[in-house]
């Protein structure tokens, strides 16, 4: 793209001040600026003045609960194994954020949690999934989504680290398509004066990501079936695990989610349900009071299973799933930007809009789900903040109670 057709593409969309700055770049600044141009989608910004759309009626899902997978725990693995054997599996790590709020301006997955010698979120991930690869004699594919702002940095440190004993060449990169920030009135910020400011388009947006990295090839090529996807942060969960993979490919369901029976009937997780017959996720916030008070056939309360964000999706169903099909989410936030005068600016208070595709909405297209229970204490160790709840310190506890040494 030249700088007459990104003064015109900008002027369609009322946003001609992203060049205001132009004449200021070096010229590998001004090349970068007009490739962003040319790559971002402004289309987000019909929808600043949407409040969403209103959710549907809400009714349980059971889940598999741990008693029967227990039961059928031969059945289940051997059939996970089986799939995994045949090629038929990936695992997909979502590690696109930054450390910020544990004081880290790194990638996320570099902070280092341990104690006594050197252990890295991506090292305890890795470590996970390389027992699955021991178990089953098979190097399982690993995609890793980066971001824009953390990529170059993620790709360095697992070449640093030799992979952390994972083969390079099962192992491949790709980065998180990004949505435009804006302010409430719909004009982009710029967090440089050759960068307009953007976010990653939500936890949904790793398929499309996906393809448009050229993936799919590798998917129809390998014949992977199902595609593991799970969050950097949770440090204890288990990745490909094959008594899961075998409960979801017997169940014979458009995807796999793993869930852990809540702590209290308020805690602040969402929760896998039926949204108009159809799978969905119901967030805390949307919990009413009799929602919470119902009850299951068996005495316990009827949603009882929140996410963990660790997810099985068979590929055959995702086509399914196209960005036209999932909602915007319009979210309020705080946006660093440069102001007039070409000065940052870092505000205390929401100041603008970032748009989101969620996984809740993906889940929701999709013809069936199954909620599979996991132990928190063995499975759930997410790392949100430095300390407190859902933190460092509280993952370290939790790691060395399953003998993780740190």
């Amino acid at each position: 793209m030249n700088y007459e057709q990104a003064e015109k593409k900008l002027a369609e969309w009322n946003q001609s001040h992203v060049l205001q700055y132009f004449d200021e770049l070096t010229e590998a600044q001004q090349a970068d600026l007009l490739a962003q141009i040319e790559e971002t989608d402004f289309s987000a910004l019909n929808c600043i003045h949407e409040t969403g759309s209103p959710r549907g009626v809400f009714s349980p899902l059971a889940a598999m609960e741990l008693d029967e997978i227990a039961a059928r725990k031969d059945e289940l693995y051997n059939a996970g194994i089986k799939t995994i054997q045949e090629g038929k599996t990936a695992a997909l790590l979502l590690a696109g954020g930054m450390g910020t709020r544990l004081g880290s301006s790194h990638p996320k997955g570099m902070y280092d949690i341990g104690l006594t010698k050197p252990r890295y979120i991506f090292e305890c991930l890795i470590h996970n999934l390389l027992e699955i690869v021991e178990a089953s004699g098979t190097w399982i594919r690993l995609f890793i989504m980066t971001s824009e702002k953390n990529h170059d940095e993620t790709v360095a440190f697992f070449e640093e680290k030799d992979y952390f004993g994972y083969r390079k060449d099962r192992v491949v990169f790709f980065k998180q398509s990004m949505a435009p920030c804006c302010d409430f009135d719909g004009k982009l910020y710029m967090e440089e004066k050759g960068r307009i400011s953007t976010s990653p388009n939500g936890n949904a947006g790793w398929y499309s990501s996906m393809l448009r990295a050229g993936l799919g090839a590798i998917l129809e090529q390998e014949g992977i079936e199902w595609i593991n996807v799970f969050a950097v942060d949770n440090v204890l969960q288990r990745i490909c695990d094959p008594c899961f993979i075998g409960a979801t490919v017997l169940a014979d369901v458009g995807v796999g989610a793993k869930v852990v029976r809540k702590a209290a009937p308020d805690e602040k997780v969402g929760v896998m349900c039926l949204e108009d017959g159809k799978p969905s996720i119901v967030e805390y916030y949307e919990l009413s009071q009799e929602m919470m008070d119902a009850k299951d056939a068996k005495g316990d309360p009827a949603y009882n299973f929140g996410v963990i964000l660790n997810y099985l999706f068979r590929t055959a169903e995702l086509d399914k799933v196209t960005d036209d099909k999932l909602a915007l989410h319009v979210v309020k936030k705080k946006i660093p930007y440069i102001d007039e005068n070409g000065e940052p600016v870092s505000p205390q208070e929401p100041n603008g809009l970032k748009f989101e595709q969620l996984v809740l909405d993906m889940i929701h297209q999709l013809s069936s789900c199954l909620p599979y229970e996991v132990v928190r204490e063995h499975e759930f160790a997410p790392i949100k903040n430095l300390t407190g709840i859902d933190s460092v310190e509280s993952a370290r506890e939790l790691l060395k109670q399953n003998g993780v040494e740190l």
